[in-house]
């Protein structure tokens, strides 16, 4: 059940409904609060919707290449899997003739 949740990011306090209990919502909140402070640090001007924006675009990133990363990870686990049963095929082939 949706819960409704007070967060502060940048300094501006949301309220949010969330499924997700509240601790993690404050990590979250947390996580996107040092992200825009980050980037703020290293651009003269910026606007907290300019750096929402660029946020995004970071976490997005981000996540992207992470998924990417997993996806390659399956893809080395089916290719290690095939090649192990390929051994054990041989290997039983093998056992059979011998």
């Amino acid at each position: 059940m949706a819960k409704t949740l007070e967060i502060e990011i940048y300094g501006q306090k949301y309220t949010v409904k969330a499924e997700a209990d509240e601790l993690y919502m404050q990590r979250v909140a947390a996580y996107v609060d040092e992200q825009m402070r980050s980037l703020a640090r290293g651009m003269k001007t910026a606007t907290p919707s300019k750096l929402a924006v660029l946020v995004a675009l970071n976490v997005a990133h981000q996540l992207f290449q992470a998924e990417a990363q997993r996806e390659q990870g399956v893809a080395d686990v089916e290719r290690r899997a095939q090649h192990l049963m390929e051994s054990i095929e041989e290997t039983l082939q093998t056992g059979r003739r011998g």
